[in-house]
């Protein structure tokens, strides 16, 4: 189960950080990210990590947010700093872990994170 949590409203230029957890046995995390869909617009990604600490940023996020991991590997949080109104949208939770043996990394996804920005 994949489950994120920290989203809030908050104003133009502020920060958030929202937590991803994933429970149960993992036996193995090929890569954890964040995606963002605003009203209207498509699903997009905003910045993964892989089991390796290779991180990759959306353009529209480089230098204001920052993913990180913590050792367990099933837990993933993503920091936002001098958040815009464009910024706003459900934030989802994507973990590419394996869970059964032989099975290989396959994709869960959470039920998502508001986050609110105002001007």
């Amino acid at each position: 189960q994949v489950v994120e949590s920290g989203g809030a409203s908050v104003q133009a230029g502020g920060s958030l950080t929202v937590t991803c957890i994933v429970s149960g046995t993992v036996l193995r995390t090929c890569e954890m990210g964040w995606y963002r869909q605003a009203p209207g617009k498509e699903r997009e990604l905003v910045s993964k990590i892989s089991n390796f600490g290779t991180t990759t940023y959306a353009d529209s996020v480089k230098g204001r947010f920052t993913i990180s991991q913590d050792n367990s590997k099933k837990k993933v949080y993503l920091q936002m700093n001098g958040l815009k109104t464009d910024d706003a949208a459900v934030y989802y939770c994507a973990a590419s872990v394996e869970v059964r043996f032989l099975q290989g990394c396959r994709q869960y996804w959470g039920q998502g994170t508001q986050v609110t920005v105002s001007s």
